[in-house]
């Protein structure tokens, strides 16, 4: 019953495309006066975007050709800009409805203080025996259905929502950022000091994440110059056919870090199947650490590299993430009987969500998974819906810091509003 889940979340998420779609073609449709021909030609545009985003796992089965890909993309992205449009619109009705029940109360009341001043004009009851007689028709001038005031509004709100969606796909997802972060590693050996550790997350190889990208992400690994490459998860989209991309990319990063790659799972990953995705990083020479740890630098000179398994691995019969296994996995220094504990430590998880348990049992956490919200129209919602907020950036608890990357590829929309794709250039340092 494993697909069962995901089965419900599709089944909700195409119910609220649905209603979402119907909700802006009728405010299209009454808002404009639209023609019957141009509401039939709308109806038809936005049903290829639903039946696009619907039916998108089984129209990308048809290969990887290019009209394919094209078309998920446009479908997509109109999606995306029908949704941005109809929170605006939300917001308009939600106005909309508010004047006019304020006029409704303003109106109630104004009727209530007239009956009363006229009952105290005529207290002798003489305006109840004229109320009998037929009183004369007021004239009601009445408003235009549609105002000019209205028109504007609704056109504004496709405007913004549909521009901002073709600036997603089009530039915002290639407006790539090298974020350099600083980061003091309490007991971390002088020798080591300056250390950099290049971290590249959410990758998403797929049909929307190709060779121009990852050629463009090599030529930003090279240039911040690493010491160590990490890649903290969710490397794949969700189709395994792509894992020898995967492969071949994770080949060309090895030789630009003397320490080499290293990675870790994210729940993308698990989708498009660990053990395809564990193939490709260990043919492409990377280290795939999966509740296990190993030293960097000379030694006790050195400091702990840990790895733990995504959060969402045990719904896919892996064991999850184990920090204990991961530190008692370290190797034996100087003919010691006990690891390495007492080395500084870093943690590679793909959920920031794991800061919790991990938090003053690690000097620094890394980790991708929320894309920075990936989609900020002026805000960013996914600072209101995920716990603590760990969306983007460096955060610290309990003495330990969090390094929150945005990720370099997209999920779901081919776009980007607000939330940079990033590599990220974390120097440590000995000196607080």
């Amino acid at each position: 019953m494993r697909w069962l889940p995901f089965a419900l979340f599709l089944l909700i998420l195409n119910t609220v495309l649905l209603a979402m779609n119907v909700y802006a073609y009728r405010w299209a449709a009454q808002t404009f006066a639209l023609s019957p021909a141009a509401r039939r030609a709308l109806k038809c545009v936005l049903g290829a975007g639903f039946a696009g985003v619907a039916l998108g796992r089984l129209i990308e089965q048809l290969g990887f050709g290019t009209p394919v890909g094209v078309f998920l993309a446009a479908t997509l992205t109109l999606e995306l800009g029908v949704l941005l449009s109809v929170a605006i619109l939300l917001v308009l009705h939600a106005g909309v409805a508010l004047k006019r029940a304020v006029h409704r109360v303003v109106a109630a009341l104004r009727r209530g203080a007239e009956r009363s001043g006229d009952a105290a004009d005529d207290p002798a009851g003489h305006e109840a025996a004229a109320s009998s007689e037929p009183a004369e028709p007021r004239t009601v001038r009445a408003l235009p259905r549609r105002s000019f005031a209205l028109q504007l509004a609704a056109g504004s709100a496709f405007l913004a929502g549909g521009t901002s969606s073709v600036y997603g796909a089009v530039s915002g997802r290639r407006d790539y950022a090298i974020e350099e972060v600083p980061v003091y590693l309490p007991g971390l050996s002088r020798s080591l000091d300056g250390f950099s550790i290049v971290q590249l997350s959410d990758i998403h190889i797929g049909q929307f994440v190709g060779e121009s990208e990852l050629s463009t992400a090599l030529d930003l690994v090279a240039s911040a110059r690493p010491d160590l490459i990490v890649l903290t998860g969710d490397l794949l989209d969700h189709d395994p056919r792509w894992a020898a991309e995967l492969g071949r990319f994770v080949r060309r990063l090895g030789p630009l870090a003397r320490e080499g790659v290293v990675a870790v799972s994210g729940n993308h990953d698990f989708y498009a199947g660990i053990e395809q995705t564990l193939w490709a990083l260990e043919a492409g020479g990377a280290d795939v650490l999966r509740n296990r740890g190993r030293v960097i630098g000379d030694g006790r000179a050195g400091f702990a590299l840990l790895g733990v398994d995504d959060v969402q691995g045990p719904r896919f019969d892996a064991p999850g993430p184990d920090l204990d296994a991961a530190v008692s996995s370290l190797p034996k220094l100087g003919g010691r009987a006990a690891p390495a504990l007492d080395l500084p430590r870093v943690l590679l998880c793909h959920n920031p969500r794991f800061f919790e348990d991990a938090a003053s049992r690690v000097a620094l956490q890394l980790s991708g998974h929320t894309h920075g919200g990936q989609i900020n129209p002026l805000l960013s919602p996914a600072e209101w819906v995920l716990k603590h907020g760990w969306v983007a950036g460096l955060y610290e608890q309990g003495g330990s810091r969090l390094y929150v990357n945005r990720g370099f590829g997209t999920a779901g929309p081919p776009a980007r509003i607000g939330a940079q794709p990033e590599v990220t250039r974390i120097v440590l340092t000995a000196r607080a």
